[in-house]
C-alpha cells in the first residue's frame, strides 16, 4: 500500500495554499487600488488644468482675438503639450487649435448643453497608438456656453501598472517558495517531539513494557499524549505481568495432578483383570496426559523466559558434538518413519561456540523432529554444519510438504500452526517459538526457507567463541518475544 504523505508535508501544502490565496487576493486588490488611484490622480490633474484654463479665458475676455489666441496657445503648450480645445456648443472651435496634435486629436463627439454650473465628463480616446483620458467641462462664459476639452496621456499609468504586475508575477512565487520552506521547517520543528515519541514507542515491546515515553515539558497536547500513553503502558505492563504469572503458576500447579493421573493410568494398565475397553481407555489417558505434560513444560519454559527466570549456563560448546549426539537419536526416528538421514560435517575441527549445551541440543532436536514429522515417506533429512566469516552455519534440510508463503512469516509465533500442519501432525505450536527463544539467547539468527511440496530448510547462524559477546557464566537470560524478527523467505 502506498504510504501517505507526512503531517509536515500536508501542513506545508495547506499553509502554502492559504498563503498563495492570500497573496493573490492581496495582489489583485492592490492592482485595482493602484489603477483607481492613478486614474483619480490623472483626473484631478485634468480638473486643475480646466480650472486654470477658465481663469485664462476670463482674464482675456477683454483682449483682442489675436492676443487671446496667443495667450491660449502659450498656456496650452505650457500645460499638457497643447492637448486642449475650446468648443462652442455646436462643436465648432471657439478658439483656434493650439497645436497640430490638438487639431488631429479625436475629441469626443458628444455635445454638452451650457448651463450655470460647471459639468465634467470623462472619456478615453486612442491617439497615435496611445491611450488618453479626456475631460470635457461645460462652462458658461460671458459670450455664451463653451465646452472645454483637456486630454492627458495614460501611458505612464499603464507602464506603472505593467511594472507592478510584473513585480507581482515574480514576487509571489518567490514568497510562496520561501513560505513553503519556512512552513516545512517550522512544522518539522513543531512535530519533532512526535518523532521522538514515535521512536520511543516503537522500541517498547512486550518484553520491556516497564520503559516509558519521554514527556516534553511543554504543557500542551504532546505532553498530555505522552502522559496518556505512559499511563496505558503502565496498565499493559501490569496486565502482561499478571498473565505471565498466571501462566507460570498454572503450568507449575498442573504438573503434579497430571503426573498423578498418568501414574494411576499406568498402574491400571498393569491390572490383569481389566477388560479390553478399560485398557484402551487407560492407554489413551497415558498418551494424553503425556502430551499435556509436555505442553505444560513448554509453556512453563516460555513463561520463565518472559519473566527473566530461565537459568542458562554459558560455556564453550562443541556444536559438532551436539550434531552427532542428536543425529544418533534422530537417525532411528527418521529411518523408523521411512526416511533417509544424513549429516555433513567438515573434516577440519570447527571452532567452539559460547552457549548452553542442553538448550542448543534442544534447539536442534526441535528442528529435526519437525523435519521428520512433516516429511512424507520416503523422504530425506539432512543436517549440514559449516563455518563462514566467524559464524557457524547449521542447517536442517528436509524434502517434506513445505510451508505456505502465507504461513512462513508466522511460524515462530506461539501456538501458531498452519492449516496443513494442523491437519497432518499433532502438536502444540510452541516448538518453533522455543527454538527462536533459544536462538535469541545465544545471539544466533534462526531463519526458514521453504517451497511448497519441495521441502524446508531451517538455518541457524551462531557466532563462534572468538566473535561472541556472551558471558561465560550461569545467568538468567530473557530476550524478545519469539516472533519479533522477520523470517527470511526465499525459494529453494
Amino acid at each position: 500500500m502506498k504510504a501517505g504523505r507526512s503531517i509536515s508535508s500536508r501542513l506545508t501544502v495547506w499553509f502554502s495554499s492559504v498563503y498563495f490565496a492570500g497573496l493573490a487576493l492581496f495582489g489583485i486588490a492592490m492592482w485595482f487600488n493602484l489603477e483607481h488611484t492613478l486614474n483619480q490622480t490623472r483626473a484631478r490633474t485634468l480638473e486643475r488644468r480646466a480650472d486654470r484654463l477658465i481663469e485664462v479665458l476670463r482674464k482675456t475676455e477683454a483682449d483682442s482675438p489675436q492676443q487671446r489666441e496667443k495667450k491660449f496657445r502659450a498656456f496650452a503648450e505650457a500645460t499638457g503639450g497643447g492637448l486642449m480645445e475650446v468648443f462652442q456648443s455646436d462643436r465648432s472651435r471657439a478658439l483656434p487649435s493650439p497645436s497640430q496634435d490638438a487639431e488631429n486629436f479625436p475629441w469626443p463627439e458628444s455635445v454638452l448643453a451650457g448651463h450655470d454650473k460647471d459639468s465634467d465628463t470623462y472619456t478615453e480616446a486612442t491617439f497615435a497608438g496611445q491611450s488618453y483620458l479626456v475631460l470635457e467641462r461645460s462652462w458658461l462664459s460671458s459670450s455664451g456656453p463653451l465646452i472645454l476639452s483637456v486630454a492627458a496621456p495614460l501611458e505612464g499609468n499603464l507602464t506603472l501598472l505593467r511594472t507592478f504586475r510584473a513585480g507581482m508575477l515574480w514576487t509571489v512565487p518567490a514568497l510562496l517558495a520561501l513560505s513553503a520552506i519556512g512552513g516545512y521547517f517550522l512544522s518539522r520543528q513543531a512535530l519533532k517531539p512526535v518523532d521522538q515519541i514515535t521512536a520511543a514507542a516503537r522500541s517498547i515491546s512486550v518484553m520491556n513494557l516497564s520503559e516509558r515515553l519521554p514527556v516534553p515539558a511543554t504543557n500542551d497536547e504532546l505532553q498530555r499524549l505522552s502522559e496518556t500513553c505512559n499511563a496505558m503502558l503502565a496498565r499493559l505492563d501490569f496486565a502482561v505481568a499478571e498473565i505471565k504469572r498466571f501462566t507460570a503458576d498454572a503450568s507449575h500447579e498442573l504438573r503434579t495432578p497430571l503426573s498423578v493421573i498418568r501414574t494411576l493410568a499406568e498402574l491400571a494398565l498393569r491390572n490383569p483383570g481389566a477388560d479390553g475397553d478399560s485398557l484402551r481407555a487407560f492407554a489413551e489417558i497415558v498418551d494424553e496426559s503425556g502430551r499435556t505434560s509436555r505442553l505444560l513444560e513448554e509453556m512453563l519454559l516460555l513463561a520463565r523466559a518472559d519473566d527473566g527466570t530461565a537459568h542458562l549456563s554459558f560455556e564453550p560448546v562443541d556444536l559438532a558434538e551436539i550434531v552427532r549426539v542428536v543425529a544418533a537419536k534422530a537417525r532411528l526416528l527418521a529411518e523408523g518413519n521411512g526416511h533417509t538421514f544424513n549429516i555433513s560435517l567438515p573434516a577440519a575441527e570447527l571452532p567452539l561456540v559460547r552457549g548452553d549445551y542442553s538448550t542448543l541440543r534442544r534447539l536442534l532436536w526441535i528442528l529435526v523432529d519437525n523435519a521428520v514429522k512433516y516429511t512424507t515417506p520416503p523422504g530425506s533429512i539432512h543436517i549440514v554444519l559449516n563455518e563462514f566469516d566467524g559464524m557457524l552455519i547449521l542447517e536442517v534440510r528436509d524434502t517434506g510438504i513445505g510451508i505456505r508463503p502465507s504461513d512462513l512469516p508466522h511460524i515462530f509465533k506461539r501456538f501458531y500452526r498452519g492449516e496443513r500442519s494442523s491437519n497432518r501432525v499433532d502438536g502444540s505450536g510452541l516448538g518453533l517459538a522455543i527454538a527462536r527463544w533459544i536462538a535469541d539467547t545465544h545471539q544466533a539468527d534462526l531463519t526458514a526457507e521453504s517451497q511448497e511440496h519441495a521441502g524446508t530448510t531451517f538455518r541457524i547462524s551462531i557466532p563462534t567463541l572468538q566473535h561472541s559477546s556472551q558471558p561465560l557464566l550461569t545467568t538468567t537470560r530473557s530476550f524478545g518475544p519469539p516472533d519479533r524478527r522477520p523470517v527470511s523467505t526465499c525459494e529453494t
